[in-house]
Protein backbone atom coordinates (compact mmCIF):
# COMPACT_ATOMS: atom_id res chain seq x y z
CA UNK A 1 0.00 0.00 0.00
CA UNK A 2 0.98 3.15 -1.08
CA UNK A 3 1.70 5.87 1.38
CA UNK A 4 0.72 9.42 0.60
CA UNK A 5 3.40 12.12 1.35
CA UNK A 6 2.63 15.84 0.78
CA UNK A 7 5.42 17.10 -1.16
CA UNK A 8 4.83 20.42 -1.09
CA UNK A 9 5.05 21.48 2.51
CA UNK A 10 8.60 20.34 3.61
CA UNK A 11 9.11 18.89 7.24
CA UNK A 12 9.43 22.27 9.43
CA UNK A 13 9.21 22.40 12.89
CA UNK A 14 8.45 26.01 14.74
CA UNK A 15 10.14 27.74 17.19
CA UNK A 16 8.53 29.80 20.02
CA UNK A 17 11.53 31.66 21.03
CA UNK A 18 12.40 32.51 18.31
CA UNK A 19 9.28 32.70 16.64
CA UNK A 20 10.97 31.40 13.41
CA UNK A 21 10.38 28.15 11.27
CA UNK A 22 13.13 25.62 10.89
CA UNK A 23 13.43 22.88 8.05
CA UNK A 24 14.57 19.61 9.34
CA UNK A 25 15.13 15.98 7.63
CA UNK A 26 12.04 13.61 7.53
CA UNK A 27 13.24 11.34 9.97
CA UNK A 28 14.18 14.16 12.67
CA UNK A 29 10.77 15.66 12.62
CA UNK A 30 8.94 12.63 12.59
CA UNK A 31 10.68 11.54 15.85
CA UNK A 32 10.49 14.96 17.86
CA UNK A 33 6.78 15.35 16.39
CA UNK A 34 6.17 11.57 17.42
CA UNK A 35 7.63 12.60 21.32
CA UNK A 36 5.79 15.76 22.14
CA UNK A 37 2.56 13.63 20.72
CA UNK A 38 2.89 11.20 23.63
CA UNK A 39 3.90 14.21 25.79
CA UNK A 40 0.82 16.29 25.15
CA UNK A 41 -1.59 13.21 25.28
CA UNK A 42 0.11 12.30 29.03
CA UNK A 43 -0.44 15.41 30.16
CA UNK A 44 -4.15 16.55 28.27
CA UNK A 45 -5.27 12.79 30.26
CA UNK A 46 -3.79 14.03 33.62
CA UNK A 47 -5.99 17.58 32.98
CA UNK A 48 -2.88 19.45 32.62
CA UNK A 49 -3.07 20.92 29.20
CA UNK A 50 -5.61 21.95 26.86
CA UNK A 51 -4.39 22.39 24.14
CA UNK A 52 -6.60 22.61 20.44
CA UNK A 53 -5.83 20.17 17.66
CA UNK A 54 -5.05 23.25 15.44
CA UNK A 55 -2.67 24.33 18.31
CA UNK A 56 -0.65 21.32 18.46
CA UNK A 57 2.16 22.59 16.11
CA UNK A 58 3.04 24.77 18.97
CA UNK A 59 3.70 22.26 21.63
CA UNK A 60 7.31 22.29 22.58
CA UNK A 61 7.09 19.94 25.77
CA UNK A 62 7.90 23.04 27.32
CA UNK A 63 4.54 23.14 29.57
CA UNK A 64 5.77 26.02 32.23
CA UNK A 65 5.77 28.69 29.50
CA UNK A 66 2.93 27.24 27.46
CA UNK A 67 -0.78 29.34 27.40
CA UNK A 68 -2.87 26.23 27.28
CA UNK A 69 -1.31 25.13 30.50
CA UNK A 70 -3.80 24.55 33.34
CA UNK A 71 -3.43 25.87 36.43
CA UNK A 72 -6.32 25.31 38.36
CA UNK A 73 -4.38 21.92 39.76
CA UNK A 74 -4.10 22.37 44.14
CA UNK A 75 -1.44 21.27 45.66
CA UNK A 76 -1.50 18.73 48.12
CA UNK A 77 0.52 20.58 50.51
CA UNK A 78 -1.23 23.98 50.21
CA UNK A 79 -2.98 25.33 52.93
CA UNK A 80 -6.93 24.49 53.44
CA UNK A 81 -9.69 27.19 55.10
CA UNK A 82 -8.84 29.18 58.27
CA UNK A 83 -6.51 26.80 59.33
CA UNK A 84 -3.13 27.03 57.81
CA UNK A 85 -1.40 23.89 59.20
CA UNK A 86 -4.49 21.49 57.62
CA UNK A 87 -3.57 20.69 54.41
CA UNK A 88 -5.10 18.11 51.53
CA UNK A 89 -2.50 15.47 52.56
CA UNK A 90 -3.81 15.42 55.96
CA UNK A 91 -6.76 13.73 54.69
CA UNK A 92 -5.19 10.97 52.60
CA UNK A 93 -5.37 7.98 54.50
CA UNK A 94 -1.75 6.24 55.24
CA UNK A 95 -3.46 2.38 55.05
CA UNK A 96 -2.66 1.76 58.74
CA UNK A 97 -5.49 0.55 60.51
CA UNK A 98 -6.32 1.71 63.70
CA UNK A 99 -5.45 0.37 67.25
CA UNK A 100 -8.99 0.02 68.20
CA UNK A 101 -9.53 -1.90 64.99
CA UNK A 102 -6.69 -4.43 66.13
CA UNK A 103 -7.47 -4.74 69.22
CA UNK A 104 -11.28 -5.38 68.30
CA UNK A 105 -10.37 -7.82 65.82
CA UNK A 106 -7.83 -9.92 68.18
CA UNK A 107 -11.44 -9.99 71.05
CA UNK A 108 -13.14 -11.69 68.09
CA UNK A 109 -10.47 -13.72 67.36
CA UNK A 110 -10.26 -14.80 70.33
CA UNK A 111 -14.05 -15.12 71.29
CA UNK A 112 -13.91 -17.25 67.84
CA UNK A 113 -11.25 -19.75 68.65
CA UNK A 114 -12.47 -20.25 72.65
CA UNK A 115 -15.97 -20.68 70.98
CA UNK A 116 -14.49 -23.73 68.43
CA UNK A 117 -12.90 -25.30 71.49
CA UNK A 118 -16.58 -25.63 73.50
CA UNK A 119 -17.81 -27.39 70.11
CA UNK A 120 -15.66 -29.14 69.24
CA UNK A 121 -12.56 -31.53 71.26
CA UNK A 122 -10.33 -31.72 68.01
CA UNK A 123 -10.24 -27.87 67.88
CA UNK A 124 -6.55 -27.30 68.11
CA UNK A 125 -6.08 -29.95 65.28
CA UNK A 126 -8.51 -28.36 63.02
CA UNK A 127 -6.83 -24.65 63.73
CA UNK A 128 -3.32 -26.28 63.09
CA UNK A 129 -4.56 -27.74 59.63
CA UNK A 130 -6.19 -24.25 58.48
CA UNK A 131 -2.89 -22.51 59.76
CA UNK A 132 -1.03 -24.93 57.16
CA UNK A 133 -3.33 -24.06 54.66
CA UNK A 134 -6.34 -21.83 54.47
CA UNK A 135 -7.93 -23.33 51.50
CA UNK A 136 -8.31 -26.86 53.25
CA UNK A 137 -11.31 -28.63 52.40
CA UNK A 138 -13.93 -30.13 54.62
CA UNK A 139 -13.50 -33.29 53.03
CA UNK A 140 -9.49 -33.01 53.85
CA UNK A 141 -10.30 -32.30 57.19
CA UNK A 142 -12.48 -35.03 57.77
CA UNK A 143 -9.76 -37.09 56.71
CA UNK A 144 -6.81 -36.12 58.82
CA UNK A 145 -8.89 -36.02 61.73
CA UNK A 146 -10.45 -39.57 60.95
CA UNK A 147 -13.90 -38.56 60.80
CA UNK A 148 -16.58 -39.35 58.49
CA UNK A 149 -16.95 -37.10 55.76
CA UNK A 150 -20.39 -36.44 55.82
CA UNK A 151 -20.42 -36.31 59.69
CA UNK A 152 -17.48 -33.55 59.66
CA UNK A 153 -19.34 -31.58 57.14
CA UNK A 154 -22.26 -31.50 59.57
CA UNK A 155 -20.73 -30.37 62.31
CA UNK A 156 -18.59 -27.80 60.45
CA UNK A 157 -21.76 -26.36 59.36
CA UNK A 158 -23.50 -26.34 62.86
CA UNK A 159 -19.89 -24.61 63.77
CA UNK A 160 -20.18 -21.80 61.40
CA UNK A 161 -23.73 -21.11 61.89
CA UNK A 162 -22.80 -20.72 65.65
CA UNK A 163 -19.52 -18.68 65.06
CA UNK A 164 -21.42 -16.06 62.67
CA UNK A 165 -24.09 -15.39 66.02
CA UNK A 166 -20.97 -14.15 67.46
CA UNK A 167 -19.75 -12.06 64.10
CA UNK A 168 -23.03 -10.48 63.94
CA UNK A 169 -23.67 -11.89 60.66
Amino acid sequence: MKKNVNQSKPNTLYDKPTRMWFEVPADVYESYVRECNTYRKKKQDHCLCSCPRNKWWLCDMVCMDCVFRKTDAISLDAPQGDDEDTTLMDAIPDGRTLLEDDAADRDLLTRLIERLWELDPDADAILALWQENDKLSDRAIAKALGRPQRTFADQMKRYRTELRKIRGY
